[in-house]
């Protein structure tokens, strides 16, 4: 059960560094726009926030990416503890886009569910 939740909690830390790409580098190009659904206005107008959001993706993958690391390291303790960390931040983030922003729903399915069922998963996998 371990090493799924953290098969789970490491592809989507690779999903939150794509989306650190989209948000903190491609934010204007054509087809990060059509992705978020904004107009070459809004994006130009959203591009220093969108920079920063992108590195709080960067972040809490990085949190996971590391403590995967740890865990593969036998540090159990400090490795499931950021996992955790960063994967429960990003199933967090995603349940606050579901339910503020019905329009969004689909993107926080995206970018909340393997983090949520990774989640679970270490837990279940500590637990037992």
């Amino acid at each position: 059960m371990l090493i799924a939740g953290l098969v789970l909690t490491g592809v989507a830390a690779l999903i939150h560094v794509y989306i650190f790409f989209l948000e903190s580098f491609a934010w204007t190009r054509p087809g990060t726009r059509a992705t978020f659904g904004t107009t070459q206005e809004e994006a130009e107008a959203t591009r220093s926030m969108a920079f920063n959001q992108g590195f709080y993706n960067l972040f809490l993958a990085i949190l996971v990416a590391l403590g995967i690391v740890l865990v593969a390291v036998g540090r159990l303790d400090v490795g499931a503890t950021l996992v955790l960390a960063g994967a429960g931040s990003m199933a967090s983030a995603a349940l606050v886009l579901f339910v503020t922003s019905p329009n969004n729903r689909g993107a926080a399915l995206k970018q909340g569910l393997l983090p949520a069922l990774g989640v679970l998963a270490v837990i279940l996998a500590l637990a037992l």
